[in-house]
Order: C-alpha cells, then structure tokens, then sequence
C-alpha cells in the first residue's frame, strides 16, 4: 500500500514536531500575557477571536508536547539512539510545559463556565504532574538534576496558582468565601424565660425595646460634591468592591451599606463616580478571570519569589553546565543538537522575561496600591504608572490606560431592514450557524459613550434615588419601564405604549424614536444628516442624541445579547424578526427597497462607485424615505384590529406611538423620550441576572453593567433585604 505522506514530509515532521510544539507554546504565552488584558478594555470581536483561540491552544499545545517528549523517550531508548544529554534536555523541557500550563496572570478564565471547571484543572495538575515525574525518572541519573528540579517546582507553583485561582473564581465558592459568620440574633427564649418567671413571681417587669434603624435619606444627599485624586478613586474603588462584590451572586445588603454607599455617591460628580466604578468592576474582573486574588498576599507574594528565583537559578546552573560542557570538549558533545540549546535557551529566557512582565504588572496593579500601608508610596506608585502610560505610542497608551472600552454598540431597526441580503447568503449562512455572527459584523456598530450621556444617565438616578427613602420604595422605582416618567410628565395619553411586555415597548419606543429622529427636515432642522440646527442652551439637541444612542444600545441588547436580555426579553427575538419582516414588505410595496435594484446596488455598485461618506448619505436618505412614508399611514384603526394577534409585529403600533408623540412640542418630546429609555435601560440593568453581568467584565465592558453597579451604590434595587439591625431588648425589674 502506497504511502500517502511522502517520506520526507514524516521526517521532518519527527525532528521537528517536538521543537516546534515547544516554541509554539512559548509563542502563546507571550501572545497571551500581551494581549489577555486588552480584552477588558476593548469590545474587538477579532481581538477576543485571537485571546480565545491563544487560550485554547495553549493548553492543548503545552499537554501536546509533554506526550511528544514521553513518546520520544520510548522511542529513542527502545533504538538505542538517545544521547545523555539530549535525555537531560528532554528531561529539562518537561517541566517547561508545566510551567505553561499554569498560564499567565492576565487570564485564568475565558468565560465565567472556565471557573466551574476547576476541579478538571485539578485534576489536570496531577495528570501532567505525573507525566512530567515519568518523564524526569527516565532521565536519571542527569547532569542537569538540578536545573530540572528548580523547573519542576516553579510549574507545579504556577499551575497550583492557576487551580487556585480558578477555585476561587467558581461563582459557588466565590459566594462561599463572603457568606457571614451564622447568626441566629438576640437569645429571644433566654428572655422570655426570664420574663416569664419574673410575671409568675409576681415581680413588676417590662421589656423595652430599642431598634437600631438606618436613619432617613435626606441626609444622604445633603453633602458637599468633592473632587477625588487618582489615589481616592483607586481606594474608594476598592473599599466598594469588598463591600458589593457580593452582587455578582446575589448577596443582600444592610441599611448601614446602603446609606454609606448613597452618601458617597451623592457626594461624587459624574465624571469620578464613573471612574470609581470603573475600578470596582475591574477588580471584580480580577476576582473571577485572573491571578490577581491568589498572588496578592504574604502567601502569593512569596510564592512568586521562590519561582522567579527558580527561573533565574535554573537559567544560572544550565549556563554554567552548557559553559562546562563546552570548555571541556567531552566525548560525545557533538552528540547535543546545537538547536536544542537554543530552544532551552529561549525557553529559559523566555520564562524569565514573561515572569519580570508579570512580576512589573503585579508592582503597579490597583491591587498593590490599595495594600500599601503609606500613602505616599501609593502616591508615587499611581505616578509612576501614569508616566509609564504617557510614554507608550499611539492609540495603545489611551488603550492602556482604560479599564473599560468606554464604547456602546449600536443597531437600527429601520437601518437593519434597508440593508437587506440575498436570500441565498441568509440561506446558507444560517445552515453553518452563522447568520447572527454575520449580522453583528454587518449591522452593529460602535460608538464612544458620550461624557454628556453619561452625565445625564447619572444625574437621573441620582434624581430617582432621592425619592427612594428606602428599600420598598427603591425597588418600586426600579420596577418603572416609562410608566413613572410618562406619569409625571403628564402624558396620561401615551400610557397605553409602556403597559404591555417590556420586549414589546421596547420596540415600540425604538421604532417610535426612529420615525421622530428622522422627521422631515423644516426651517428649524438644517442638519441634513441628523436633521436639527443646534439649540444654544445644547439641552434639546442633547436629549435628542441621547434618545436615539439609547435607543440604538438598547435594540442592540435585545437583539444581539439574547442572553444577557433573556430575563426581561421574553418573546423578544420572535417579535423583532415580525417586525422585520412586516416592514421590508412595507418597504419593498413602496419602492424603497426592491427584490434587485437595491441589493446590487447594496453589494456591487455600492463598493466601486461610492466613498463610504457618500455611502452613509445614500444609506440616510433611504431612511429618511423609509420613515416619512411609515408616517404617511393613516392609522386610525388599531393593527391589532385588522391583522389579529398571530403576528407580533408592532410596526404601525410605533407609527401610531410616533404621531402622538409629535403632538408634544419638541423640547418637551426629547425631554420625555429620552427619560423614558433611561428608565427603560435602568429596568433592564435591575433585572438581568447578575452573572450575566459579570460575563461582560471580559468583553469590554457594558453600559447597562454600569447602570446595574450605579443602582446599586445609589441605594436602587432589591439587594437591600435588611432594614434594621437587632434590636435591643433590656428587661427592666421594677423594685
């Protein structure tokens, strides 16, 4: 039978697959000690693509090749072809791939279901443990005992830290560690026995009670706005964390946490709050997908010592032997593959130099500024890491110096339909169980959070908070999806539009803020792209901009993180592709789009003949057509009316929305739209699960995840269960 790898294919693939296994782990380590930290601060689906794959591989890779140096042993020895000291090399690798395997500090965790695996990482340790063990065994006696057994205990610290860190990362466990000591309150039965027997002697007795309340919330937001330093928001970052770390798993919260919290948030502007709550998700972001928890403390920081005094050592002996070796011309010198040397050379340089890097980082972490005992060499380390930032090039120095993407996605309804496929890529893109992968990179887009917007959001819960004088009366609020604004405001007429499912008024309102977006240009809305003339006190163009990115954000939660939405979304997904459907046959009955004009125009013509600015002009005027002739549809007989419940389109619900709408005067209109999606969104953040949130802390970041957080620290939500302390009960005996 015919071979049919050629000959010379199988021997290159037997000198080398060892070697290059190696360095490609190596490879990975470096790839992923760069670029595992990115992932927090940007939303690139690419750059997530490479930390994933890096993640995967490095494992596989590393596990690869302590198999291929076993299975090399076994080989070379049953052909009597293995030098001495080509064995002590092997022998001298395997502890390498240990080394590997217990990964960088960056990223221990992916995904929050890599923490759940922590017992097959565990186990995985002693598996390759022994692998390595066998491996060393069939080397002795070695001249390179001593640089294999220095090796041998820095890989075993380091994916011991790894387990470690993905033990403690186990939502189960990370609940485990902040669950209070037990307490069963005041000994209820000790004093009613008392009391009893005090009644039954005929002894004149009373018990007194004294709670221990949390006080009223008006002092909470009577305080002074202070700026904070670099080192404030480091520690106030960090006092938070401790104290609502617990949200990730659904902990409660007392009345003394909750006040505190509002009265420091209160006392915060926008732009430090943000900042704040930036380093609190960060280290929350440590806590579950990183080292950082297992490496900081006396116990992490002499762990560390003793492995990179094992590097340098191991690279020290292995100098001197290699030295040795050389100077003194031995028998079978010759014997040792000059490339091998250079292979452990790199790999033991390699490891020095990615465990400095880890070493460097863990100086300059938020971690090590909160644990220093003086002030001013916190002062000094915070300074230091700036001007390190400062000097980086480029884009990456902003990058660098973000916790967070600071980016939201963006996806229109109206846009989505005008933007129509062929049939046949949706057929076969979604046969391979890629259509919504293809949609998120032809639809969404990103913008920056706009400093403005942010400002808004917060000073609108802030302005919710002061009415939540307690618990009961906070979750009341969060419970508002338009209804609280629409009441206030006085628009009892457009009720009807927040009383349904929240999938459905979302929709609703996002179709709505779509139609009124791209009204008609008339002598007040110059702007052709965005159709308004800037407002000289900016508020009405403010709220304008505002609605319409919140009502993109939100469309895009929906549609594209089902998951993270999966708590409120209800029917969403089928409601949007009615809604879809309903309007691209409105669109196609109208000319707007048509089964091949548009298309190739949209996928041809579109690309040869057009700048993208002349692209995005073409692309607004179809949807300022597209909107002015939804508009154009008399409306006065409801939908429901004519075509039944089967469909969930709310197409001409949102039309109908849209014309009461410009019934308001502008200012007025922008003003009530853009409170409503901030409730909407500030519904959304109160209800998602927890963990869907913390999934996010990896991909850059969401603005409802800081919504949820912001809520939270304001005193909003149900986390806070504990309205009172104990109470205080004193037996008084008359004499």
């Amino acid at each position: 039978m015919a071979n049919v790898i050629p000959e010379k294919v199988k021997k290159l693939w037997d000198e080398w697959n060892l070697r290059g296994s190696i360095l490609f782990s190596l490879f990975l380590q470096i790839l992923l000690i760069f670029c595992a930290p990115t992932r927090k601060r940007r939303g690139n689906t690419f750059v997530t693509l490479i930390i994933w794959s890096a993640y995967l591989l490095a494992d596989w890779v590393a596990a690869f090749a302590v198999g291929l140096i076993a299975n090399s042993q076994n080989d070379m020895k049953n052909k009597c072809e293995m030098p001495v000291q080509t064995e002590d090399l092997l022998a001298l690798w395997a502890p390498f791939l240990l080394l590997h395997l217990g990964g960088p500090d960056a990223i221990t965790a992916f995904s929050l279901e890599d923490n759940e695996l922590w017992i097959r990482h565990l186990f995985g340790l002693l598996i390759q443990l022994i692998a390595v063990g066998y491996v060393i065994l069939q080397a002795l006696p070695s001249e390179l005992w001593i640089p294999t057994s220095l090796m041998l205990l820095a890989g075993i610290i380091k994916y011991a830290e790894r387990t470690r860190a993905l033990y403690l990362g186990c939502l189960g466990n990370f609940k485990a560690s902040m669950l209070p000591p037990a307490d069963a309150g005041p000994n209820y039965a000790q004093l009613m026995e008392e009391y009893t027997s005090k009644k039954i002697a005929h002894v004149p007795a009373d018990i007194k009670i004294e709670k221990e309340f949390g006080g009223g919330a008006s002092a909470d937001y009577a305080v002074r706005v202070e700026r904070l330093s670099d080192l404030d928001v480091v520690e106030g970052g960090f006092k938070y964390f401790n104290i609502f770390k617990g949200l990730i798993v659904d902990l409660m919260f007392t009345f003394q946490e909750r006040k505190d919290s509002r009265r420091y948030f209160f006392a915060r502007n926008t732009e430090d709050a943000f900042k704040v709550l930036e380093v609190e998700l960060n280290f929350m972001y440590d806590a579950l997908y990183t080292k950082m928890v297992v490496v900081n403390g006396n116990i992490g920081y002499f762990l560390r010592f003793v492995c990179s005094t094992c590097l340098v050592a191991s690279l020290e002996r292995f100098a001197a032997h290699h030295k040795q070796k050389n100077g003194g011309h031995p028998p079978n010198q010759g014997k040792m593959h000059p490339f091998d040397v250079y292979v452990t050379y790199a790999l033991l340089i390699g490891a020095i130099c990615l465990d400095s890097i880890a070493v460097i980082k863990l100086i300059f972490s938020d971690w090590t500024i909160v644990l220093l005992r003086y002030r001013r060499a916190k002062e000094f380390l915070l300074k230091t890491r700036k001007r390190l930032t400062i000097y980086r090039i480029g884009s990456w120095s902003k990058t660098f110096g973000r916790r967070w993407s600071n980016s939201m996605s963006q996806h229109s309804l109206v846009r989505y339909c005008l933007k129509e496929r062929f049939k046949w890529i949706d057929v076969t893109v979604d046969w391979f169980g890629l259509k919504d992968i293809l949609d998120e990179i032809q639809y969404k887009e990103h913008i920056k959070v706009p400093k403005d917007l942010k400002i808004f959001i917060c000073e609108a819960l802030k302005e919710k908070a002061k009415k939540a004088e307690d618990s009961k009366t906070a979750r009341e609020i969060c419970s508002g999806r338009g209804d609280w604004v629409l009441s206030q405001s006085a628009c009892q007429s457009l009720i009807w539009s927040v009383d349904g499912e929240y999938d459905e008024i979302l929709l609703l309102w996002h179709i709505a803020t779509d139609l009124c977006f791209y009204e008609m240009p008339s002598s007040t809305h110059t702007d052709p792209e965005v159709g308004h003339q800037p407002s000289k006190e900016g508020s009405f163009d403010n709220r304008r901009e505002f609605s319409k990115f919140l009502s993109d954000y939100m469309l895009y939660l929906l549609v594209m993180r089902p998951t993270m939405m999966s708590a409120v979304a209800g029917i969403g997904q089928i409601r949007f592709r009615d809604t879809c459907e309903e309007a691209k046959k409105f669109f196609r009955r109208k000319d707007i789009i048509s089964g091949g004009k548009f298309k190739e125009s949209s996928l041809l013509s579109w690309f040869k003949k057009f700048s993208s600015e002349r692209k995005k002009e073409l692309m607004q005027e179809k949807i300022w057509e597209a909107c002015a002739a939804l508009l154009l549809i008399e409306t006065v007989v409801k939908p429901i009316e004519v075509k039944g419940d089967r469909s969930k389109s709310v197409l001409f619900d949102a039309c109908i929305l849209a014309k009461e709408l410009k019934k308001l005067n502008e200012r007025k209109r922008w003003k009530v739209m853009s409170e409503v999606w901030v409730e909407l969104l500030s519904y959304a953040a109160s209800h998602c699960r927890a963990n869907t949130h913390a999934q996010q802390f990896s991909k850059g970041g969401e603005l409802v995840t800081f919504v949820w957080l912001l809520m939270t620290q304001l005193g909003l939500g149900d986390q806070f269960r504990v309205e009172a302390g104990h109470a205080r009960a004193k037996l008084l005996v008359e004499k």
